[in-house]
Protein backbone atom coordinates (compact mmCIF):
# COMPACT_ATOMS: atom_id res chain seq x y z
CA UNK A 1 0.00 0.00 0.00
CA UNK A 2 1.29 3.57 -1.11
CA UNK A 3 0.56 5.91 1.51
CA UNK A 4 1.30 10.02 1.52
CA UNK A 5 2.23 11.57 4.90
CA UNK A 6 1.63 14.81 5.82
CA UNK A 7 1.24 17.26 8.66
CA UNK A 8 1.08 20.91 10.57
CA UNK A 9 -0.21 21.91 7.38
CA UNK A 10 -1.33 25.50 9.77
CA UNK A 11 -3.92 27.32 7.10
CA UNK A 12 -4.97 30.02 8.41
CA UNK A 13 -1.21 30.78 9.43
CA UNK A 14 0.74 34.50 8.59
CA UNK A 15 4.32 34.65 8.41
CA UNK A 16 4.95 37.96 9.93
CA UNK A 17 1.92 40.30 8.53
CA UNK A 18 1.27 38.66 5.37
CA UNK A 19 -1.63 35.90 5.33
CA UNK A 20 -0.26 32.53 3.61
CA UNK A 21 -3.78 31.31 2.47
CA UNK A 22 -2.99 31.89 -1.01
CA UNK A 23 0.45 29.34 -0.54
CA UNK A 24 -0.95 26.66 1.19
CA UNK A 25 -3.82 26.69 -1.75
CA UNK A 26 -1.17 26.58 -3.65
CA UNK A 27 0.90 23.47 -2.18
CA UNK A 28 -2.43 21.92 -1.23
CA UNK A 29 -3.40 21.59 -5.02
CA UNK A 30 0.62 20.17 -5.43
CA UNK A 31 -0.04 17.68 -3.23
CA UNK A 32 -3.06 16.73 -5.27
CA UNK A 33 -1.03 16.38 -7.80
CA UNK A 34 1.56 14.31 -6.69
CA UNK A 35 -1.48 12.09 -5.07
CA UNK A 36 -2.80 11.32 -8.30
CA UNK A 37 0.46 10.84 -10.21
CA UNK A 38 1.88 8.15 -7.84
CA UNK A 39 -1.56 6.45 -7.38
CA UNK A 40 -1.63 6.69 -3.62
CA UNK A 41 -4.18 4.87 -2.15
CA UNK A 42 -3.99 6.67 1.46
CA UNK A 43 -3.47 10.10 3.11
CA UNK A 44 -2.36 10.84 6.64
CA UNK A 45 -3.02 14.40 8.24
CA UNK A 46 -0.90 14.12 11.51
CA UNK A 47 -2.62 17.11 13.20
CA UNK A 48 -2.22 20.70 13.13
CA UNK A 49 -4.80 20.86 10.45
CA UNK A 50 -5.43 24.47 11.54
CA UNK A 51 -2.67 27.47 12.95
CA UNK A 52 -5.13 28.00 15.63
CA UNK A 53 -7.65 26.03 17.38
CA UNK A 54 -10.44 28.64 16.50
CA UNK A 55 -9.45 29.09 12.36
CA UNK A 56 -10.47 31.53 10.52
CA UNK A 57 -13.83 31.11 8.14
CA UNK A 58 -11.16 31.06 5.25
CA UNK A 59 -9.32 28.25 6.69
CA UNK A 60 -11.91 25.63 7.09
CA UNK A 61 -13.28 26.62 3.94
CA UNK A 62 -9.56 25.77 2.04
CA UNK A 63 -9.04 22.30 4.56
CA UNK A 64 -12.90 21.31 2.91
CA UNK A 65 -12.16 22.15 -0.61
CA UNK A 66 -8.86 20.09 0.02
CA UNK A 67 -10.42 16.80 1.52
CA UNK A 68 -13.56 17.12 -0.75
CA UNK A 69 -10.96 16.62 -3.53
CA UNK A 70 -8.89 14.31 -2.02
CA UNK A 71 -12.09 11.76 -1.60
CA UNK A 72 -12.79 12.50 -5.02
CA UNK A 73 -9.25 10.75 -6.01
CA UNK A 74 -10.96 7.66 -4.13
CA UNK A 75 -8.27 7.52 -1.79
CA UNK A 76 -8.52 6.69 2.36
CA UNK A 77 -8.16 9.65 4.16
CA UNK A 78 -6.94 9.59 8.37
CA UNK A 79 -6.56 12.91 10.09
CA UNK A 80 -5.61 13.50 13.86
CA UNK A 81 -5.67 16.70 15.52
CA UNK A 82 -2.67 18.23 16.75
CA UNK A 83 -1.64 20.60 19.76
CA UNK A 84 -2.80 23.96 17.50
CA UNK A 85 -6.29 22.58 16.51
CA UNK A 86 -9.64 22.07 18.84
CA UNK A 87 -10.22 18.45 18.44
CA UNK A 88 -13.48 18.74 18.73
CA UNK A 89 -13.40 20.84 15.31
CA UNK A 90 -11.38 18.23 13.74
CA UNK A 91 -13.41 15.23 14.41
CA UNK A 92 -16.95 17.63 13.93
CA UNK A 93 -19.43 15.27 11.54
CA UNK A 94 -16.74 12.05 11.90
CA UNK A 95 -19.14 9.07 12.38
CA UNK A 96 -20.77 10.66 8.77
CA UNK A 97 -17.48 10.75 6.94
CA UNK A 98 -16.40 6.81 7.84
CA UNK A 99 -18.56 5.13 5.61
CA UNK A 100 -16.89 8.19 2.68
CA UNK A 101 -13.08 6.33 4.12
CA UNK A 102 -12.68 9.81 5.54
CA UNK A 103 -11.35 9.08 9.27
CA UNK A 104 -11.07 12.06 11.53
CA UNK A 105 -9.86 11.12 15.01
CA UNK A 106 -12.42 11.68 17.09
CA UNK A 107 -11.81 13.37 20.74
CA UNK A 108 -9.88 11.28 22.98
CA UNK A 109 -11.74 9.62 25.59
CA UNK A 110 -9.57 6.78 26.53
CA UNK A 111 -10.26 4.47 23.69
CA UNK A 112 -8.23 4.34 20.53
CA UNK A 113 -10.07 1.35 17.88
CA UNK A 114 -7.93 1.11 14.76
CA UNK A 115 -8.89 1.84 10.94
CA UNK A 116 -8.55 -1.67 9.03
CA UNK A 117 -7.63 -1.70 5.60
CA UNK A 118 -6.32 -4.34 3.35
CA UNK A 119 -4.28 -4.62 0.34
CA UNK A 120 -2.50 -7.49 -0.87
CA UNK A 121 -0.23 -8.46 1.75
CA UNK A 122 -3.19 -8.63 3.98
CA UNK A 123 -4.60 -6.54 6.82
CA UNK A 124 -3.28 -2.81 7.65
CA UNK A 125 -4.16 -1.69 11.41
CA UNK A 126 -4.18 2.20 11.68
CA UNK A 127 -4.18 3.71 14.95
CA UNK A 128 -5.08 7.46 15.25
CA UNK A 129 -4.10 9.08 18.69
CA UNK A 130 -4.86 12.56 18.53
CA UNK A 131 -2.43 14.83 20.46
CA UNK A 132 -2.65 14.13 24.41
CA UNK A 133 -1.99 15.61 27.76
CA UNK A 134 -1.18 13.76 30.86
CA UNK A 135 -4.12 15.70 32.12
CA UNK A 136 -6.58 14.07 29.46
CA UNK A 137 -5.01 10.71 29.82
CA UNK A 138 -5.86 10.93 33.83
CA UNK A 139 -9.19 11.66 33.24
CA UNK A 140 -9.51 8.71 30.91
CA UNK A 141 -7.64 6.29 33.06
CA UNK A 142 -8.19 7.64 36.35
CA UNK A 143 -6.84 4.45 38.72
CA UNK A 144 -3.49 5.08 37.05
CA UNK A 145 -0.95 6.86 38.11
CA UNK A 146 0.56 9.62 34.89
CA UNK A 147 2.54 12.05 35.08
CA UNK A 148 4.56 13.01 32.22
CA UNK A 149 3.89 12.84 28.24
CA UNK A 150 5.48 9.66 28.00
CA UNK A 151 3.73 8.26 30.34
CA UNK A 152 0.54 9.53 29.29
CA UNK A 153 1.30 8.23 25.69
CA UNK A 154 2.90 4.72 26.77
CA UNK A 155 -0.53 4.14 28.73
CA UNK A 156 -2.95 5.18 25.46
CA UNK A 157 -0.64 3.06 23.42
CA UNK A 158 -0.88 -0.01 25.98
CA UNK A 159 -4.46 0.16 26.35
CA UNK A 160 -4.68 -0.08 22.54
CA UNK A 161 -3.83 -4.13 23.06
CA UNK A 162 -1.80 -3.96 19.78
CA UNK A 163 -1.62 -7.62 17.43
CA UNK A 164 2.16 -7.68 17.01
CA UNK A 165 1.89 -10.12 14.24
CA UNK A 166 -0.66 -7.63 12.67
CA UNK A 167 1.33 -4.58 10.28
CA UNK A 168 0.23 -1.81 12.88
CA UNK A 169 0.47 1.76 11.84
CA UNK A 170 0.28 4.67 14.27
CA UNK A 171 -0.84 8.41 13.54
CA UNK A 172 0.15 11.03 16.64
CA UNK A 173 0.50 14.21 17.06
CA UNK A 174 3.69 14.39 19.94
CA UNK A 175 7.27 15.29 20.34
CA UNK A 176 9.65 11.99 20.21
CA UNK A 177 12.87 12.98 22.58
CA UNK A 178 16.09 13.12 20.29
CA UNK A 179 14.33 15.05 17.14
CA UNK A 180 15.09 18.50 16.13
CA UNK A 181 12.45 21.64 16.86
CA UNK A 182 12.46 25.27 14.06
CA UNK A 183 11.58 28.11 15.86
CA UNK A 184 8.02 28.63 14.82
CA UNK A 185 7.03 25.52 16.87
CA UNK A 186 5.99 25.42 20.47
CA UNK A 187 8.77 25.11 23.19
CA UNK A 188 7.89 23.38 26.22
CA UNK A 189 9.58 23.89 29.89
CA UNK A 190 12.40 21.67 30.34
CA UNK A 191 11.21 19.48 28.04
CA UNK A 192 8.07 18.04 29.46
CA UNK A 193 6.27 17.22 26.38
CA UNK A 194 8.67 14.83 25.69
CA UNK A 195 8.17 11.07 24.82
CA UNK A 196 10.70 8.40 24.24
CA UNK A 197 10.58 6.68 21.11
CA UNK A 198 10.87 2.99 23.14
CA UNK A 199 6.69 4.01 23.87
CA UNK A 200 6.17 3.58 19.97
CA UNK A 201 7.64 -0.66 20.09
CA UNK A 202 4.30 -2.28 18.90
CA UNK A 203 4.48 -0.20 15.91
CA UNK A 204 5.75 -0.94 12.37
CA UNK A 205 5.41 2.58 11.29
CA UNK A 206 4.79 5.56 13.53
CA UNK A 207 3.49 8.78 11.31
CA UNK A 208 4.02 11.94 13.29
CA UNK A 209 3.41 15.26 13.59
CA UNK A 210 3.97 18.60 15.61
CA UNK A 211 7.74 19.18 14.49
CA UNK A 212 8.26 21.36 11.11
CA UNK A 213 11.74 19.50 9.43
CA UNK A 214 11.51 15.99 8.06
CA UNK A 215 13.00 13.54 10.16
CA UNK A 216 13.35 10.05 11.52
CA UNK A 217 13.94 9.35 14.99
CA UNK A 218 15.03 6.08 16.89
CA UNK A 219 14.41 4.15 13.97
CA UNK A 220 13.93 4.92 9.97
CA UNK A 221 9.93 3.90 10.49
CA UNK A 222 9.27 6.46 12.70
CA UNK A 223 8.77 9.78 10.94
CA UNK A 224 8.30 13.44 10.67
CA UNK A 225 7.44 14.46 7.29
CA UNK A 226 7.76 18.16 8.39
CA UNK A 227 5.62 20.91 7.00
CA UNK A 228 4.56 21.71 3.50
CA UNK A 229 5.48 25.31 3.40
CA UNK A 230 8.27 27.00 5.29
CA UNK A 231 6.82 28.91 8.42
CA UNK A 232 9.90 30.85 9.97
CA UNK A 233 13.20 31.79 8.99
CA UNK A 234 14.75 29.19 10.92
CA UNK A 235 13.68 26.71 8.18
CA UNK A 236 15.04 28.99 4.94
CA UNK A 237 16.92 25.98 4.42
CA UNK A 238 14.87 23.18 4.80
CA UNK A 239 13.46 21.04 1.37
CA UNK A 240 9.72 20.88 1.84
CA UNK A 241 8.60 17.76 -0.07
CA UNK A 242 5.60 14.76 0.53
CA UNK A 243 6.41 11.79 2.20
CA UNK A 244 5.32 8.65 0.58
CA UNK A 245 5.66 5.45 2.88
CA UNK A 246 6.00 2.34 0.92
CA UNK A 247 4.21 -0.52 3.00
CA UNK A 248 5.10 -3.82 2.01
CA UNK A 249 5.06 -7.18 4.14
CA UNK A 250 5.50 -6.74 7.70
CA UNK A 251 8.66 -5.10 8.44
CA UNK A 252 8.82 -3.70 4.97
CA UNK A 253 8.92 -0.02 4.37
CA UNK A 254 10.28 2.06 1.59
CA UNK A 255 10.13 5.82 1.76
CA UNK A 256 9.90 8.57 -1.03
CA UNK A 257 10.03 12.18 -0.49
CA UNK A 258 8.54 14.42 -3.66
CA UNK A 259 9.69 18.05 -3.31
CA UNK A 260 7.36 20.57 -3.04
CA UNK A 261 7.63 24.17 -5.72
CA UNK A 262 5.83 26.77 -3.24
CA UNK A 263 4.70 29.78 -4.95
CA UNK A 264 6.61 32.00 -2.88
CA UNK A 265 9.72 30.67 -1.34
CA UNK A 266 11.21 32.14 2.20
CA UNK A 267 15.07 33.03 1.68
CA UNK A 268 17.49 35.29 3.33
CA UNK A 269 19.63 38.09 1.77
CA UNK A 270 22.87 39.53 3.12
CA UNK A 271 24.63 42.66 1.95
CA UNK A 272 24.52 46.38 1.88
CA UNK A 273 21.88 48.70 1.09
CA UNK A 274 23.63 49.93 -2.14
CA UNK A 275 24.74 46.05 -2.88
CA UNK A 276 20.45 44.46 -2.22
CA UNK A 277 19.22 47.70 -4.56
CA UNK A 278 21.54 46.67 -7.05
CA UNK A 279 19.44 45.52 -10.39
CA UNK A 280 22.46 43.03 -11.09
CA UNK A 281 21.24 41.52 -7.37
CA UNK A 282 17.56 41.16 -7.53
CA UNK A 283 16.78 40.64 -11.93
CA UNK A 284 17.31 36.82 -11.80
CA UNK A 285 15.51 36.31 -8.72
CA UNK A 286 12.44 36.22 -7.92
CA UNK A 287 11.42 39.53 -5.99
CA UNK A 288 8.07 38.26 -5.16
CA UNK A 289 9.43 35.45 -2.52
CA UNK A 290 8.96 35.95 1.23
CA UNK A 291 12.50 37.72 2.23
CA UNK A 292 14.32 38.22 5.57
CA UNK A 293 17.39 40.44 4.83
CA UNK A 294 20.49 41.55 6.71
CA UNK A 295 22.70 45.09 6.35
CA UNK A 296 25.61 45.13 6.43
CA UNK A 297 25.92 49.19 6.51
CA UNK A 298 27.62 50.22 9.65
CA UNK A 299 24.83 52.98 9.74
CA UNK A 300 21.50 52.51 9.59
CA UNK A 301 19.02 53.13 6.45
CA UNK A 302 16.45 55.60 7.14
CA UNK A 303 12.83 53.51 6.58
CA UNK A 304 15.03 51.15 4.83
CA UNK A 305 11.97 48.03 5.20
CA UNK A 306 10.12 50.60 3.14
CA UNK A 307 12.61 51.57 0.47
CA UNK A 308 13.17 47.87 0.16
CA UNK A 309 9.86 46.50 -0.39
CA UNK A 310 9.75 48.95 -3.93
CA UNK A 311 12.14 45.61 -5.16
CA UNK A 312 11.06 42.90 -2.23
CA UNK A 313 7.13 43.72 -1.61
CA UNK A 314 7.18 40.61 0.79
CA UNK A 315 9.82 41.88 2.83
CA UNK A 316 9.18 39.52 6.18
CA UNK A 317 12.12 41.10 8.42
CA UNK A 318 15.05 43.06 8.53
CA UNK A 319 18.13 42.98 11.07
CA UNK A 320 21.94 44.51 10.79
CA UNK A 321 25.04 43.07 10.65
CA UNK A 322 27.89 45.58 11.35
CA UNK A 323 30.60 46.36 13.90
CA UNK A 324 27.69 47.73 16.20
CA UNK A 325 25.47 45.09 16.44
CA UNK A 326 28.69 42.15 16.63
CA UNK A 327 29.55 44.49 19.37
CA UNK A 328 26.41 44.68 21.57
CA UNK A 329 25.72 41.15 20.79
CA UNK A 330 22.11 42.39 18.48
CA UNK A 331 22.54 39.98 15.80
CA UNK A 332 20.32 37.34 16.20
CA UNK A 333 18.83 38.15 19.70
CA UNK A 334 15.08 37.64 17.95
CA UNK A 335 15.58 34.20 17.35
CA UNK A 336 17.79 33.51 20.37
CA UNK A 337 14.84 34.48 22.28
CA UNK A 338 12.29 31.91 19.93
CA UNK A 339 15.02 29.05 20.80
CA UNK A 340 14.87 29.60 24.79
CA UNK A 341 11.86 27.97 26.97
CA UNK A 342 10.05 29.58 29.23
CA UNK A 343 11.75 28.65 31.70
CA UNK A 344 15.09 30.19 30.78
CA UNK A 345 13.73 33.39 29.60
CA UNK A 346 12.29 33.58 33.10
CA UNK A 347 15.67 33.04 34.54
CA UNK A 348 17.22 35.92 32.64
CA UNK A 349 14.73 38.42 33.28
CA UNK A 350 15.04 37.23 37.15
CA UNK A 351 18.79 37.88 36.33
CA UNK A 352 18.73 41.00 34.64
CA UNK A 353 16.72 42.49 37.63
CA UNK A 354 18.19 40.81 40.73
CA UNK A 355 21.85 40.82 39.40
CA UNK A 356 21.82 36.84 40.57
CA UNK A 357 21.03 33.54 39.60
CA UNK A 358 17.88 31.48 39.88
CA UNK A 359 19.18 28.93 42.70
CA UNK A 360 18.35 25.47 42.50
CA UNK A 361 15.59 25.65 45.21
CA UNK A 362 13.83 28.38 42.96
CA UNK A 363 14.58 27.11 39.76
CA UNK A 364 12.85 23.88 40.65
CA UNK A 365 9.78 25.99 41.97
CA UNK A 366 9.38 27.93 38.60
CA UNK A 367 10.12 24.75 36.74
CA UNK A 368 7.01 23.03 38.63
CA UNK A 369 4.56 25.69 38.43
CA UNK A 370 5.35 26.53 34.42
CA UNK A 371 4.92 22.12 33.62
CA UNK A 372 1.59 22.93 36.02
CA UNK A 373 0.43 25.94 33.23
CA UNK A 374 2.30 24.06 30.05
CA UNK A 375 -0.56 20.92 31.41
CA UNK A 376 -3.08 22.77 31.59
CA UNK A 377 -3.21 24.83 28.36
CA UNK A 378 -5.58 23.86 25.78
Amino acid sequence: MKLAHMSDLHLGKRLHEFSLLEDQEYILTQALEIIKEKEVEGVIIAGDVYDKSIPSADAVQLFDDFLTRLAGLGVSIFVVSGNHDSPERVAYGSRLLDPLRIYLSPVFRGDVKPVVLEDDHGEIYFYMMPFVKPATVRKAYPDEEIQTYHGAVKAVIDHMEVDPAKRNILIAHQFVTGATRSDSEDVSVGGVDNVDVEAFAPFDVVALGHLHSPQWVGRETIRYCGTPLKYSVSEVDHIKSLTLLHIGPKGSLDVETVPFRPMRDLRKIKGSYMELTAKESYQDTDTEDYIHATLTDEHDILDAMAKLRTIYPNMVGLEYDNARTQNHQQVGAATDLEKKSPLDLFGDFYEMQNNAKLDPSQRAFMEEIMEEIWEGRS
